[in-house]
């Protein structure tokens, strides 16, 4: 058992850092490829938003068709997915289509839609006191993807001279398929036959628990505060006379900022709470928040994008956490698709906001927009706390039991 938990995370924990090199490549060059391509420069983060509906039509779906069929097949499946859109995206950059673009990346955001659960599958396999720290090192390996994929967009933006970004797309096909071998490798439980025939509780009496409501809201608005900043940061950074290569360096400690604090993050909730945890990322968002309103020089994006990956590490891991508390076997896959299409129509929310805050009203229209949704996560959070502290109770455990792994 304890041997299968750890190579499950390892291989996850690989296929995190495909998926992130994947995500920061398309994050580097596809606000810059719609700018290139749109026909008003409002739209130019329209590919981007179209990646996030991808992914937020698909969470549910994915969820549910792994919950059938198992993790490994469903994330096969997810990265021959991935595969194709970056085979579309290829074709719109060939052939100079704005709306080709957009399609390639709403196929980008299916294959994303399942990626996501990787986090999940690492619980799903763990033992109840591994599971925080199986959540944490799975996401852990998203910080080779921060450092591979801004300098795989560098060196593959203008590989084809008379195609600019024809190559970074070309390459997420080679990324997509190591991690469908990587997955050959993974072991996981599936659910029993009785599991699959018991619906468990309604979902909506799930997502009544208080601890449902703050994991949601944790998740949610640290992926849609980041999404927000990240996507517009690029076209932020031109605006302001950064080269290409200063916003690929901001983006990369980004990632490291995102992923690097994963090796502590579940040993920290051990030791002082989820709640503490999530709080704490929440005061980083808003230091990260002041930075970027200091000022416009590389120092100010560096700094201002790297809390923003730590205050997100902090959030996501809590709330990925925390929801592990909320459901039952029987319940794992529609709980885990309610709170991540919560998490995508956020984003989707966030990505088409930023091209307009930014073109519109400027960069700090986009950091002002933040502040009260950072707000309301910390209202949540602090209610939780105080009900928990009121009522002298510890927070819940997952009822999984333990199980045999089996494939």
């Amino acid at each position: 058992m304890m041997e299968k938990q750890f190579r499950n995370v390892i291989v996850l924990s690989g296929c995190q850092a495909t998926l992130q090199t994947t995500g920061v490549t398309m994050i580097a060059v596809t606000g810059l490829a719609g700018l290139a391509l749109a026909s008003d420069p409002a739209f130019a983060t329209i590919p981007l938003t179209c990646y996030v509906l991808g992914s937020a039509i698909t969470t549910i779906p994915a969820s549910l068709l792994m919950g059938a069929i198992g993790r490994r097949a469903g994330f096969q499946a997810g990265t021959a997915i991935g595969m194709l859109g970056a085979a579309v995206c290829s074709a719109a950059m060939l052939a100079a289509n704005f709306w080709v673009l957009c399609a390639g990346m709403t196929v980008m955001g299916v294959y994303t839609a399942f990626g996501k659960y990787y986090r999940f599958a690492a619980a799903d396999a763990a033992k109840v006191e591994f599971r925080a720290k199986a959540i944490s090192l799975t996401l852990a390996g998203g910080i080779a993807g921060g450092i591979i994929g801004p300098e795989m967009a560098k060196r593959t933006a203008h590989l084809f001279a008379d195609h600019v970004y024809l190559g970074s797309y070309l390459s997420l096909i080679f990324v997509c398929l190591v991690a469908t071998l990587l997955l050959t490798r993974l072991d996981i439980p599936q659910l029993s036959e009785h599991e699959r025939r018991e619906s468990g509780r309604p979902l909506s009496e799930i997502m009544r628990q208080p601890v449902f409501v703050v994991a949601a809201l944790a998740s949610m608005l640290s992926y849609g505060i980041m999404n927000l900043f990240m996507t517009s940061t690029p076209l932020a950074m031109r605006a302001h006379e950064h080269p290409f290569n200063d916003a690929a360096f901001v983006l990369q400690w980004h990632m490291i900022g995102m992923y690097g604090p994963s090796f502590v993050t579940g040993s920290l909730i051990q030791r002082f709470g989820v709640l503490n945890i999530v709080l704490a990322g929440i005061v980083l968002l808003f230091v990260c928040i002041l930075a970027a309103l200091a000022g416009t020089a590389l120092l100010n994006f560096w700094v201002a994008l790297f809390l923003l990956g730590v205050g997100w590490n902090f959030m996501y891991v809590g709330g990925s956490a925390l929801l592990t508390e909320c459901h039952a076997p029987a319940e794992r896959a529609k709980t885990q698709a309610a709170n991540d299409f919560m998490v995508f129509a956020t984003m989707a929310v966030s990505s088409a906001s930023s091209g307009l805050l930014l073109n519109k009203s400027g960069w700090h229209a986009v950091n002002y927009g933040s502040l009260p949704f950072l707000l309301l996560a910390a209202a949540a959070t602090i209610w939780l706390m105080w009900q928990r502290r009121a009522a002298g109770t510890r927070p819940a455990v997952d009822p999984v039991p333990e199980r045999v792994i089996s494939d």
